[in-house]
């Protein structure tokens, strides 16, 4: 079982930055992909970006590059790893619930479905 906390959502100004993190713990939850995803009441997950397990591969939302920054750090002796996404220049389109994820897979997907475990999610508010 791999255990997944977000902390980091909160109120900004358009064009302001906000910093998510994400901590997985559990059995080899260092080795796997995670992503981030974002919803809107009425709407589906989104994806946000996501990571592979070693950090070497990142891929992001079109519209989303460029703002937003994800990065991990693995702790293999813990058994952790932390994701943080960082996101900067923010729009009142950026208003969601951010959740992050973990895939029990090395092969990576952008499909919410595609992802085993989740985080309760963090409210991230964007005004105007």
């Amino acid at each position: 079982q791999i255990h997944l906390v977000e902390s980091g959502g909160g109120w900004v100004q358009a064009g302001g930055s906000l910093r998510l993190s994400c901590t997985a713990s559990g059995p080899t939850s260092s080795r796997y992909n995670m992503g981030w995803f974002r919803q809107v009441p009425g709407q589906e997950r989104e994806f946000v970006a996501g990571i592979s397990w070693n950090g070497h591969i990142t891929e992001y939302e079109d519209s989303l590059e460029g703002r937003f920054t994800i990065s991990r750090v693995n702790d293999e002796v813990e058994d952790k790893c932390t994701a943080t996404l960082q996101m900067n220049s923010l729009k009142t389109e950026d208003t969601a619930v951010y959740f992050c994820a973990v895939r029990l897979s090395v092969i990576f997907t952008r499909r919410a479905s595609g992802y085993d475990y989740w985080g309760q999610g963090t409210q991230v508010t964007v005004s105007s």
